[in-house]
């Protein structure tokens, strides 16, 4: 890997993990509000999981925007339903990963205060699906492709 590689890798890598800072604070205080709001029991107190869910979709939005206009606007994407198809499957186990989390420490462990939901759910939960959704989304939803050149006589594709 040359050094000019390594350093659009890192920049890659930054710029991702920036979009995905915002995501955490975003679902971060959108699950709190829902469940503990201020007095520590929020509207959805004894919904922990379906809170999780609506701030994990939440933040999907966001990365979803900021990877694709930043961490990876260099990169030539023809609309395809495939990819979003593929963005969708890969947040739902992302999703998976930071539910599971959640739901372990709240109903194996049996800790429901913030500072278990936090780290269990968003803490732990979201580093599992940010690492899970860097190369997932690096390799099959944003994908290095060429753009399709002018067609020529031998091959009217382009190709």
């Amino acid at each position: 890997m040359t050094s000019s590689a390594i350093v659009a890798k890192l920049r890659q890598a930054g710029a991702f993990l920036v979009i995905g800072g915002v995501a955490f604070v975003v679902d971060a205080l959108t699950y709190n509000a829902l469940v503990f709001w201020v007095t520590g029991h929020g509207p959805m107190f004894h919904l922990p999981i379906a809170a999780k869910i609506i701030a994990i979709v939440v933040a999907s939005i966001v990365t979803y925007v900021g990877n694709r206009f930043w961490t990876f606007n260099d990169r030539h994407l023809p609309r395809k339903f495939s990819r979003y198809a593929l963005f969708v499957v890969f947040n739902l186990v992302a999703m998976g990963l930071q539910l599971g989390c959640l739901w372990f420490s709240r109903y194996v462990l049996e800790l429901d205060s913030v500072l278990a939901d936090n780290i269990a759910g968003t803490f732990i939960g979201q580093a599992l699906a940010t690492l899970f959704r860097f190369f997932t989304y690096d390799r099959f939803v944003f994908p290095h492709e060429e753009p399709a050149g002018p067609a020529t006589a031998e091959d009217p594709r382009g190709a």
